[in-house]
């Protein structure tokens, strides 16, 4: 398949067709993922032959393919999350003269605490204000003033002070190292993503991707505890010589050797981040609370340290099973007798975040749990600052 440019108005500035980011953008708007993946390959599909695009025809092919397929509302919310061109130019304490980033601006909004639609709504309100005054620059600190007087007037004082208070840290300059723990079906990694999205944050790991890289490296008959699963690395585990061996203290020992050997890695990469002063968002089930407090004094980042749990027992197995249909290889992970591991784990994990005064964080829905995860940030930041 021929690769597919997307250009300006002039047909300039060509970037690559995406169809990851379209479906992104399709189901912001209301789509399920089915749904918005298979319209964006209908309209990849649409522009095959062309070679290139233009943004507003794009734009154009896309809505009204949602309202001739989908609905007009769907349409419309669709078209409502465009960025208009304000023609507003910021001037920067630098002296640089930028033109205004509607996507920037709703991301800092969010980045707050607010919702990826309240911070939208902010932002339309905010620029409206700035085009009623015929304004055609506006220096950054103003913009920044006008943004928090409307997050105090509409979304409360709190809200304001977040946002006063994210802004400081971005102008700081100084790097922010999310660690995001939890048992398997928790949601770390769809939670990493989207605060990701949320934060502008472009350097993400997991811990599994770290144990595959060792795994290369080490072979299983050297290591076998490495090859296993964190669930069932307690199986490997030498029962204790004066008892019975505890099913459930194994998955917990297990768990423990693997975290062993994890540590290695997970302080590599976060000390390499530290070092380039780049974010880092670390997810895993070996992200444990403790990680934290081995790196906490190393450079002037901020690490936050959060643990996922869920407590319902029929939402977690859901969640399992919803991760078999992409990856098959670990359909064993509902069987009864793994489930029950899995749990346990848990609650160990959950266990080790009250003891470390790590937050731990319910996730219940995608989107609240992110917006959660954002404000304890925003209360880490304004803690670390009320020290300093």
């Amino acid at each position: 398949m021929a690769k597919i440019f997307v250009t300006d108005a002039a047909g300039e500035n060509p970037v690559p067709f995406l169809r990851g980011i379209l479906t992104r953008s399709l189901t912001e708007a209301g789509l399920g993922f089915d749904e918005a993946y298979q319209l964006a390959s209908e309209i990849r599909q649409q522009v095959d032959d062309s070679g290139s695009v233009t943004n507003d025809a794009l734009f154009v092919l896309v809505r009204d393919s949602l309202r001739r397929s989908k609905s007009a509302e769907i349409a419309e919310h669709y078209a409502s999350r465009r960025a208009p061109d304000t023609g507003l130019l910021v001037r920067h304490s630098n002296g640089d003269l930028l033109p205004f980033s509607r996507t920037e601006h709703v991301r800092c909004l969010a980045a707050c605490g607010l919702t990826e639609e309240e911070a939208a709504h902010a932002s339309g309100m905010i620029l409206s204000d700035i085009s009623s005054r015929q304004q055609r620059e506006i220096a950054s600190d103003e913009l920044r003033a006008r943004s928090q007087h409307c997050l105090d007037i509409h979304f409360g004082r709190r809200a304001a002070e977040r946002y006063r208070i994210w802004m400081d840290f971005i102008q700081s300059g100084r790097p922010l190292i999310l660690l995001i723990g939890g048992a398997g079906g928790s949601g770390k990694s769809t939670i990493a993503t989207e605060l990701a999205h949320r934060l502008g944050i472009v350097r993400t790991q997991s811990t599994d991707m770290l144990r595959e890289v060792m795994r290369m490296l080490i072979p299983e008959r050297l290591l076998p505890i490495l090859h296993r699963s964190s669930f069932d690395a307690g199986d490997l585990v030498e029962p204790p010589r004066d008892g019975e061996r505890d099913p459930l203290a194994a998955v917990v020992a297990g768990y423990q050797r693997q975290l062993e050997l994890l540590a290695v890695p997970c302080e590599a990469v976060i000390t390499r981040a530290i070092r380039e002063r780049v974010s880092l968002i670390l997810e895993g089930v070996h992200v444990h609370p403790g990680l934290a407090e081995r790196i906490a004094a190393r450079g002037d980042a901020v690490l936050v340290s959060i643990m996922l749990g869920v407590l319902k027992p029929e939402q977690l197995r859901a969640r399992l099973r919803g991760r078999q249909r992409i990856a098959p290889e670990r359909d064993t992970r509902t069987d009864p007798d793994n489930f029950r591991r899995i749990w346990h784990l848990q609650g160990h994990l959950l266990d080790e975040a009250d003891r470390l005064g790590a937050p731990i964080l319910l996730n219940d829905d995608q989107d609240k749990t992110a917006t959660l995860v954002l404000r304890t940030v925003i209360d880490v930041l304004d803690s670390t600052e009320a020290a300093a």
